[in-house]
């Protein structure tokens, strides 16, 4: 499910940062300032979502959810704050975007005409090599 602009500003508003000392590419810098960002959404407290969409994501994201029934996504990989906030904020909605589509239904099939007699000649030659290992009778 594709969420819109006006429900992702929604969303963003119950959004808390937080930022600490990363350990990624930076060199000195890595020592000196916060560029984590750790993006922290309360999902039962959500006023956006309605219930059937709290209990999916709480379902489907429990590896990503703490013991306050928080989603915590984290951004190191860029030198900057900013762009490790950027980068947390599109994994967040990715992350929902994910949680709240629903699976396609399998559609039955059957194997084609073509494929069985294909699978029956595969059979047939592999009876056939088994055949030639046998010994000779005399």
């Amino acid at each position: 499910m594709i969420l819109p602009d006006s429900i992702k500003e929604q969303l963003l508003t119950e959004v808390q940062f937080s930022a600490s000392r990363s350990g990624g590419p930076g060199g000195q810098n890595v020592n000196k300032v916060n560029t984590k960002i750790e993006l922290r959404f309360p999902v039962q407290e959500s006023e956006v979502l309605d219930e059937n969409q709290k209990l999916l994501i709480l379902s489907k994201l429990k590896n990503r959810i703490n013991s306050e029934s928080e989603l915590l996504v984290t951004s190191s990989a860029e030198r900057s704050q900013w762009r490790n906030r950027e980068k947390a904020i599109q994994k967040f909605f990715e992350l929902i975007e994910m949680a709240l589509t629903k699976p396609r239904k399998r559609k039955k099939t059957r194997p084609t005409a073509a494929s069985r007699l294909k699978r029956l000649e595969n059979k047939k030659q592999l009876g056939q090599k088994k055949q030639l290992r046998k010994p000779p009778d005399f």
